[in-house]
């Protein structure tokens, strides 16, 4: 393979060195320094459209297009000279002639980047005394909303839809003052990634209608975490307010999902914030289950389980960490799980990435470790075993399916209605609650961080399984997730060299998947 040719140049007076073809807003970044722009997004292909990423190249005869101007040996860039500021000062202008001062009632107020660079850059009062035009709001179908009042023309949504989605819905209608962002006849977002034109927009233009006026950005706690719905494993930021999760987003990762999600992932987040929640361990006495401490619970568990036959009934939804933990608790028994499927959709404009058919966060995670994927979960519960379903809410499922089963012990965040004659209940935290790791259908490990804390005495499940080994005596105590995942990495060849640090929030595959490398470029269309 050719090595790649690098360029040196010197941008507001710092020394940069990049490979060849690298745009100077690209080259800027390596720098620390944010050249201000509106139509340019790394995912998408270069427009050139705005005009607010000008910069002043020394020896050029007139303010270069940051965005779409490639580096050369020996440049030297002024992003804040006084030429390129009173430039962006003038785009600036221009954008806000006809902007309505909406910035109190929208929902971008607080992360808006027309805001940012008008409060850095923009003039600090007006000239315009005219009336400013107004269009009515539009339902472009989907999740979305347009609001052209707010619309700075980027193209952004309209890019995304031509060359990323393959799907050309939208077009920039009419032209000079009354252009606006139109939808072609016939069509509208309802294309299953089309949500991605929300986090495109860099203004209040387009917005989520399940989002609207639920949160003000700076009310909203943000965590790192990977989309639990499907086996795609796509980085997202988990958002909540109050405890409650109110939106999920794409976190770029050029690996797995570029910096895109699907609408269904994206929108599938309220089984998180589930309410029917087991709260505090049970156990059975006098013929019903009633509430108990952890100590007692956990000692109930363990004189259930110890010398017995087990079955595991597991959530393709819990955690390398948690799956782990049940393989030593099963010792010689067995384990299953069952996976929702639908429609995969995938996203033609980048590799390999799609909204996949089975909807769970560790399915390739729980068949690595050795449990067995099954449509009929029970199906292999012998007599007199005793069953432990965890994570599992056995939706669909008779109660006389567990009738064979000796015992029953539900660790899991509800108590399954067909298992209310279970002797144990101990409740674990779900998803967004805990730490952890999963693994996607390509194998890559990938981390997820705790976004909301778990109701009443919840645990997360790698504490609750590492304490019930440890009093059936089968392994010393866990203090950390980290913890479980170095013994599974030192105890598993698949996931041999991996740790939380190595894993960082970008993963790592696993020693016999077949991910090896970036799939997307993180600056693609950039060149």
């Amino acid at each position: 393979m050719a090595e790649t040719k690098m360029v040196s140049l010197t941008i507001e007076g710092r020394s940069v060195s990049v490979p060849e073809g690298t745009t100077i807003l690209e080259a800027a970044k390596t720098a620390g320094i944010l050249i201000p722009h509106y139509c340019y997004h790394p995912g998408l292909p270069v427009a050139g459209v705005c005009r607010m990423c000008l910069v002043e190249v020394e020896k050029a005869p007139k303010l270069a297009p940051s965005c779409a101007t490639a580096v050369a040996d020996g440049q030297v860039v002024h992003v804040h000279s006084e030429k390129s500021l009173d430039a962006r000062k003038g785009v600036l202008e221009m954008l806000l002639i006809n902007h309505p001062l909406d910035c109190p009632i929208c929902d971008q107020s607080g992360e808006c980047e027309l805001q940012d660079y008008t409060f850095q850059e923009g003039r600090e009062d007006s000239r315009y005394r005219e009336p400013k035009r107004f269009n009515p709001a539009e339902d472009f179908g989907g999740d979305v909303v347009y609001v052209p009042n707010r619309c700075i023309l980027c193209t952004r949504c309209v890019r995304f839809m031509d060359d990323i989605a393959h799907d050309p819905a939208l077009n920039v209608s009419e032209r000079g003052d009354r252009a606006l962002i139109g939808k072609f006849e016939g069509k509208d977002l309802t294309h299953p990634w089309a949500a991605n034109v929300v986090d495109l927009c860099p203004v209040g233009a387009l917005l989520s209608k399940d989002f609207l006026n639920k949160a003000r950005a700076w009310e909203l706690d943000r965590t790192a975490s990977i989309c639990p719905n499907c086996t795609q494993g796509c980085n997202v930021i988990m958002e909540t307010r109050e405890n409650q999760l109110v939106r999920m987003r794409p976190r770029p990762n050029e690996y797995v999902n570029a910096f895109f999600m699907c609408d269904y992932g994206r929108l599938n987040y309220r089984w998180m914030n589930e309410k029917n929640r087991a709260e505090r361990p049970m156990v059975r006495g006098n013929g019903s289950l009633a509430a108990a401490s952890w100590e007692v619970a956990i000692s109930a568990a363990a004189r259930a389980l110890n010398g017995k036959s087990l079955f595991v009934a597991a959530s393709p939804m819990l955690s390398n960490e948690s799956l782990y933990l049940l393989t030593q608790l099963m010792g010689g028994g067995s384990g299953t799980f069952r996976v929702t499927e639908g429609d995969e959709a995938p996203l033609p404009g980048v590799p390999d990435l799609a909204l996949r058919r089975e909807r769970a966060a560790n399915v390739n995670g729980a068949e690595t470790l050795g449990f067995r994927k099954s449509k009929d979960l029970l199906a292999g519960l012998k007599q007199g075993d005793v069953l432990v379903v965890a994570g599992e809410d056995l939706a669909g499922i008779d109660a006389s399916a567990l009738a064979g089963a000796s015992d029953v012990i539900v660790i899991s965040s509800v108590l399954p209605e067909v298992a209310t004659k279970a002797s144990v209940l101990l409740p674990i935290a779900n998803f967004s609650e805990e730490e952890g790791t999963v693994t996607n259908l390509r194998g890559r490990v990938q981390r997820f961080t705790q976004a909301r804390q778990a109701p009443g005495e919840t645990r997360p499940s790698w504490l609750v399984l590492g304490d019930l080994l440890g009093a059936m005596g089968k392994q010393d105590s866990f203090f950390l997730p980290s913890d479980v995942f170095a013994k599974l990495a030192s105890s598993n060849s698949a996931f041999s060299g991996l740790s939380y640090d190595s894993l960082g929030f970008k993963g790592l595959p696993l020693a016999n998947a077949s991910d090896s490398g970036p799939k997307t470029p993180i600056a693609m269309g950039a060149a």
